[in-house]
Parts: structure tokens; C-alpha cells; sequence
């Protein structure tokens, strides 16, 4: 395929000067000119509706990189955020690091991350992706609540039990061993019945 020159701006002064022709070559003779093809929030509509953003994602990822700086980006992102979760598959995780990325601001990265790590999916128990990703990340979380509370109550961890902590997925398995941290005298009160 012909390569093309695919510029995404967050303004519109830069979007208009990056679409200016670039012309290579001396000054007496363009040997080549480039027109690239530029997108920004004057040429992009800022997609707030969440079926809307899922009939084309890559539009509405774009949507959102252009219009980071518009005042509706949160709804634009929420629009976007459902739209990945309602998709789920690699293709949503990859949109879902790429928007990430493409935000820049840490403010603006910073709310999207907010925003996936605390999404409820619409179709919970589907097994999404996105679910998927949310769930691992609540367990490391847990599991790290747990190694933490039971060194600060001054627990021995043998690494058995460490390995079993961390490695446990299971939400409910680890809310329970949480629960016991508070009073377990030993780790191993934490296994017991189970």
C-alpha cells in the first residue's frame, strides 16, 4: 500500500499548520510534496454516545486524542471506555493502551486510567477482555493487601504462602483470606477449610 503521512492534532492552529504541503527539494525545484493527511478537533466530531463510538472505534479513538483538550472529554472517553468494554477482545486492550498512550498530558492519562480501572462492564460475568484485565489487577491488589497486613501484624510468610497468595485469582478465595489476615495468629489460618 502507498504510505501515507497521518498527522493527529489536539488544536486546531497546529492542525491547520501541519497540513500545510511539505515540499522537498531545493528551493528552485519541489522534487516531492507531501500532503498530509491531518486530522484535529475542527475535522473530527467528539463522540459522546456510546453506540455511536462502538459502530466505528477507530474513529472514536481518534475522536478522543483530538478532542483531549475539549471540555467534553470525559464523556468522550466514558463514550469510548464503554464502547471498548462492550467489544472486548486483544482489539479493545490494544485501542485501550493506545488512547492511553496517545492522551500525552498526565492529567488526561491519568483520567482514562481512572476511568478503565474503575469500569464496570455492562455485560459482567461475559469475560471480556477489558473484565478480565479489571479482575486480574483487583487480585494483585488484594493479594497485596493481604502479604501487608499480616507483615505489619508481624506474620511469618513463608514463600509457599506468598506464592499462594499472589498466585490465587479467585476474588471471593482472597476477600475470605483478607478477612482472616485481621485475626490470624499464623499464614496458615488463612488455608484452613479450604
Amino acid at each position: 500500500m502507498p504510505p501515507v503521512l497521518f498527522v493527529v492534532c489536539q488544536d486546531k492552529s497546529t492542525a491547520s499548520w501541519a497540513a500545510e504541503p511539505i515540499r522537498i527539494g531545493p528551493s528552485t525545484h519541489t522534487s516531492i510534496a507531501v500532503f498530509p493527511l491531518v486530522l484535529g478537533p475542527d475535522n473530527l466530531p467528539a463522540i459522546i454516545d456510546p453506540d455511536e463510538a462502538a459502530q466505528d472505534l477507530g474513529l472514536s479513538v481518534f475522536s478522543a486524542l483530538t478532542h483531549a483538550k475539549d471540555p467534553a472529554l470525559p464523556a468522550i472517553l466514558d463514550a469510548l471506555a464503554t464502547a471498548l468494554v462492550d467489544t472486548g477482545g486483544e482489539i479493545a486492550k490494544d485501542w485501550a493502551e493506545f488512547i492511553e498512550i496517545g492522551l500525552g498530558d498526565p492529567r488526561t492519562r491519568a483520567l482514562w486510567r481512572n476511568l478503565m480501572a474503575t469500569y464496570t462492564s455492562r455485560f459482567p460475568g461475559s469475560g471480556t477482555i477489558i473484565e478480565e484485565s479489571i479482575n486480574r489487577g483487583l487480585a494483585q491488589s488484594r493479594a497485596e493487601d493481604i502479604l501487608r497486613l499480616l507483615t505489619l501484624r508481624g506474620i511469618d510468610i513463608p514463600e509457599a504462602a506468598r506464592e499462594r497468595i499472589t498466585g490465587c485469582a479467585d476474588l471471593e478465595t482472597l476477600g475470605t483470606w483478607f478477612d482472616r489476615a485481621v485475626t490470624a495468629t499464623d499464614v496458615e489460618e488463612l488455608f484452613a477449610d479450604m
